[in-house]
């Protein structure tokens, strides 16, 4: 911007289009609380599944239809998993509805398009309950992508 382009005290001219908000989600802080929330219990997760054998493949595999929290393998299965931390266990149970179970699929889907190797593979998907002060809960082929 050229000095010339500046109004009288300074001001910077209005842009065109729409205003954006001054606070993105990013800035907002409970966002950020919750974000942090989600990434400690997603290496809960990961490290309870490393201590029952699974390699982990990838964390936070992001798509444009959704994001898979994390994939592993363990004796040839690859395993989609996803991650729900809640104040309990139940809660966190009830927060994985067939929705949110179809845009996992739709990125497990990805994966395999992105990883041939893998597409031969048994593969489920299962779920990791995080609750804050308790060792995490597996819940192994907690659906299916068949239903």
């Amino acid at each position: 911007m050229k000095p010339t382009d500046l109004r009288p005290g300074g001001a910077r001219p209005a842009s065109k289009g729409t205003a954006k908000p001054a606070a993105t989600e990013a800035s907002n802080p409970e966002r950020q609380v919750a974000f942090r929330f989600g990434i400690s219990a997603e290496s809960r997760a990961a490290a309870l599944l490393v201590a029952k054998g699974y390699r982990i493949l990838a964390r936070r595999f992001r798509t444009p239809v959704g994001e898979i929290d994390i994939v592993a393998r363990r004796r040839g299965v690859l395993i989609f998993v996803e991650v729900k931390a809640r104040a309990s266990f139940a809660d966190a149970a009830e927060a994985i509805g067939r929705r949110q179970q179809s845009r996992i699929i739709a990125a497990a889907e990805l994966w395999l398009a992105a990883h041939p190797q893998d597409a031969q593979r048994d593969m489920r998907f299962d779920v990791v309950l995080v609750v804050p002060g308790r060792m995490p809960q597996h819940l192994q082929a907690a659906f299916d992508a068949s239903a």
